[in-house]
């Protein structure tokens, strides 16, 4: 009989730990084979009741109906957000930096590399969650002569 030393030993469990990853969260599959293991290792004499595997299954489906539309609901947020940032585009608006100062000017472009929208004024990024007034872009006003005025 072979006896492998202890760093040997040592060494090949560090390594099945490293190669193991936990899950963060269980899965549809996860829920059956833990449902599969608690029927074969129910008590012949005292079966689990199908109300209970029942009542199982609908609170899974219902927590991953629920979750998928948290997933949703987040994807349609996000996407209303980018729509309403780029409904700025070209508007005075006002934001607070990030000393929560006001700054005020117009929206020359909105970047989406992010999680969220962020709207460019005077070249510098500004989050679109920042935003607290919207105006109206101001109008140049060119100089026209007024026709009641004497001429000289």
């Amino acid at each position: 009989m072979q006896i492998e030393s202890q760093s040997a030993i040592s060494s090949n469990f560090a390594e099945q730990v490293q190669a193991r990853t936990p899950k963060q969260t269980l899965g549809q599959e996860d829920f059956l084979k833990l449902i599969t293991v608690q029927l074969a290792h129910q008590d012949p004499m005292k079966p689990m009741e199908d109300t209970a595997f029942i009542a199982q299954m609908a609170q899974f489906t219902s927590l991953e109906q629920t979750t998928q539309l948290n997933r949703e609901f987040a994807s349609l947020r996000a996407s209303s957000e980018l729509s309403s940032a780029g409904g700025l585009i070209g508007r005075q608006v006002t934001v607070l930096d990030s000393d929560n100062l006001p700054v005020t000017g117009i929206v020359s472009a909105v970047d989406n590399t992010t999680s969220t929208p962020r709207l460019v004024i005077d070249d510098v990024l500004y989050p679109y969650a920042s935003v607290v007034r919207v105006e109206a872009a101001p109008t140049e006003s060119a100089t026209v002569p007024d026709e009641t005025a004497p001429v000289p």
